[in-house]
């Protein structure tokens, strides 16, 4: 991997270099015009720390909890689709740096390698499985069973993915797992011949968590007319009381943007909620994550715990997010980037450089221990107050 990258900018730029674009697009855009996508990592800059000096620096603990689990630092890696396409066997490289790292690692429906795939690679380790509500609920039924069967610790519900926002550069690009060979393909593949390589010694290149579980749906030529009609638009908040019986563990709701819908996640017993605009994928024109967290913070006190997600592209930008009130972040594209770069080992560079930067940050801030930060590290913690 040559010298050690010092940001996730450096992971960023050697990524963009060793993954074909149609998967690095995939990881590194948003829907429509990307306005949110932007806003999500920009407005993290308009939260101001409040230096202190002369303060006892020693001793200092990133140590918490999310969901009752004790985590390294308040942070999980998001479930993150096609990570398996940013280098051979992503997910299972990104569960075991998670699991030694001693933080959440969060599997989604829509990754290359299984369910069973990581729990193997990671030794029957607890990790977290994303969950989308589909029509063919059958399938989903044996989706819990199988998490239950592989030790997941929590599901991870995804509430904002009904229909699938309008995402131009996986258009343009024929973004397909695996790729389609035609023109556009042969171009992005032949200018990464060390990712081809790489890829040929795995077989892991399509949904395995579907291929061979759903019904009808055993190869890629079926799976994409199953994908493309099974998210369902008719999900509603009845069908969280069903997924959260059969699952009967740790659930975290994913999606809440809304203060209302903040109060429907906690009135449905779930236990916890992520603020999230599903990293700009979604609706574009919707606000930030970060300018959208203070508010349901305040909305929902401390009946239910809420972490967010969506544009934390460092330690900083974590220490902001905690500040601001919720108790964990999920990193996508940061791991991604990590992943992209040079496997497990440059997940692990992703994480030793958050939790530097956010163990510094928070020191310069005057604190020790990471459950003692609140708004009154912030300059301004009512920067997004209306």
């Amino acid at each position: 991997m040559g010298l050690p990258a010092q940001t996730i900018s450096d992971l960023k730029q050697r990524a963009k270099r060793r993954v074909p674009r149609m998967f690095f697009d995939y990881a590194d855009s948003g829907s429509w015009t990307e306005g949110t996508y932007h806003a999500n990592e920009t407005d993290f800059s308009k939260v101001k720390f409040r230096q202190r000096v002369a303060v006892d620096m020693t001793n200092r603990s990133l140590a918490a909890t999310m969901v009752g689990q004790d985590v390294a630092m308040p942070v999980a890696i998001a479930p993150t689709g096609l990570s398996g396409m940013q280098h051979p066997d992503g997910e299972m490289l990104g569960a075991k740096a998670a699991r030694d790292f001693g933080i959440p690692f969060t599997l989604s429906t829509m990754s290359i390698c299984s369910i069973e795939d990581v729990s193997e690679a990671t030794g029957g380790a607890p990790f977290w499985f994303q969950l989308y509500v589909m029509r063919d609920r059958k399938f989903m039924h044996n989706l819990i069973d199988r998490a239950k069967a592989a030790n997941c610790s929590a599901l991870v519900l995804t509430l904002d993915l009904q229909i699938l926002g309008q995402r131009h550069k996986d258009a343009r690009n024929g973004l397909s797992a695996p790729p389609r060979i035609n023109l556009n393909t042969i171009g992005q593949l032949a200018s990464r011949p060390q990712w081809c390589l790489s890829m040929l010694k795995t077989r892991r290149h399509t949904f395995r968590n579907i291929v061979g579980h759903a019904e009808n749906v055993a190869d890629i030529s079926s799976l994409s007319a199953w994908t493309a009609e099974q998210f369902d638009p008719q999900l509603n908040w009845s069908d969280i009381e069903w997924i959260k019986e059969r699952w009967g563990g740790k659930l975290i709701l994913k999606g809440i943007m809304d203060t209302e819908d903040a109060h429907m996640a906690t009135a449905s017993g779930a236990d916890a909620i992520i603020v999230s605009n599903h990293g700009g994928r979604q609706l574009d024109g919707a606000p930030s994550s970060i300018e959208t967290l203070p508010a349901i913070v305040d909305a929902v006190g401390d009946k239910i715990e809420v972490h967010m997600d969506g544009g934390i592209r460092s330690g900083q930008d974590v220490m902001r997010a905690i500040a601001l009130g919720a108790k964990g972040v999920y990193i996508g594209r940061p791991w991604l980037y990590g992943l992209g770069s040079g496997g497990e080992a440059g997940v692990r560079q992703a994480l030793q450089i958050i939790h530097k930067e956010l163990d510094i940050t928070m020191a310069f801030c005057g604190e020790r221990d990471i459950s003692n930060v609140g708004r009154h590290n912030l300059v301004n913690p009512d920067v997004f107050s209306s």
